[in-house]
C-alpha cells in the first residue's frame, strides 16, 4: 500500500552540501547610486543552452470534434511546502537539449502523451526573480487524437508519482477552483487569463 508523502525532518543545508542549488549573496548599487545587499538561490543545474527548465501547455483536440479542446495538468507533492500541487507538466532541460525538445520529453514521461509539432515557445521567462536566478519557457505543444481522448502509460522516474488529469480548457479555472489542492501560481495565472478573455467577450457582445 502506497504511503502519503509526509515531511520526516528540516534542516539547514550548508551551501557545499547542496546538489540541486546554492544561495549567492548579491552587492548592487541601486538608483541612488547606494550599495546594497540581496539573497538569491541559483540552480546548479543549468546547462550551455542558459535555460533552466520548461513548463508545458498541452493542447488537446480531437480531429472529429469528438470532445471540447483540453489540456493536462498533473498532481504531485511537493516537499518544501509539504501538500499536493495541481500545475502544468515540466521539468528541466537537459545537456545538449533545446527547451522544446525537452517539454516534448517531458510531456510523454509525466503523462504518455506525445506531441509533435510545437505551437508556441516564449522568450526566457523568469520564474521568481525577488528570490531565484531561475528562467524557463513555456512550450506550447499539440496532441491530436482522432476520436475520444485516449491515456497512455507514463514513464515516470523512480520515486516519481504524479497524476494526470485531463481538463477541457473553458472549464479549466472552476477545475481549478474546485480540486482543493494548492494551485501552482502559473498555471493559475493562465486560467485566470483564459476566464477573464471568456467574461471580456461575453461583456461586449
Amino acid at each position: 500500500m502506497a504511503e502519503k508523502p509526509s515531511i520526516v525532518s528540516v534542516q539547514d543545508l550548508e551551501t557545499n552540501q547542496a546538489k540541486w542549488v546554492s544561495l549567492k549573496k548579491i552587492l548592487w548599487k541601486d538608483h541612488t547610486g547606494k550599495q546594497r545587499v540581496w539573497e538569491a538561490a541559483e540552480r546548479r543545474t543549468r546547462g550551455s543552452s542558459g535555460i533552466d527548465a520548461v513548463a508545458i501547455l498541452a493542447i488537446i483536440r480531437s480531429r472529429r470534434d469528438a470532445f471540447p479542446l483540453s489540456t493536462v495538468i498533473i498532481e504531485q507533492y511537493r516537499p518544501p511546502i509539504d501538500k499536493f500541487i495541481i500545475e502544468l507538466p515540466a521539468g528541466l532541460v537537459d545537456e545538449g537539449e533545446t527547451a522544446e525538445q525537452a517539454a516534448i520529453r517531458e510531456l510523454e514521461e509525466e503523462t504518455g502523451y506525445i506531441s509533435k509539432k510545437v505551437l508556441d515557445s516564449t522568450a526566457l521567462l523568469a520564474t521568481d526573480p525577488g528570490m531565484t536566478t531561475a528562467n524557463m519557457k513555456l512550450i506550447t505543444l499539440e496532441v491530436i487524437f482522432d476520436d475520444k481522448i485516449e491515456s497512455p502509460a507514463q514513464k515516470l522516474e523512480e520515486g516519481e508519482a504524479i497524476v494526470k488529469r485531463v481538463v477541457a480548457l473553458k472549464s479549466l479555472y472552476r477545475e481549478l477552483k474546485a480540486t482543493g489542492f494548492v494551485v501552482d501560481a502559473r498555471l493559475n495565472h493562465f486560467a485566470v487569463g483564459l476566464e477573464m478573455a471568456e467574461r471580456l467577450k461575453d461583456s461586449s457582445s
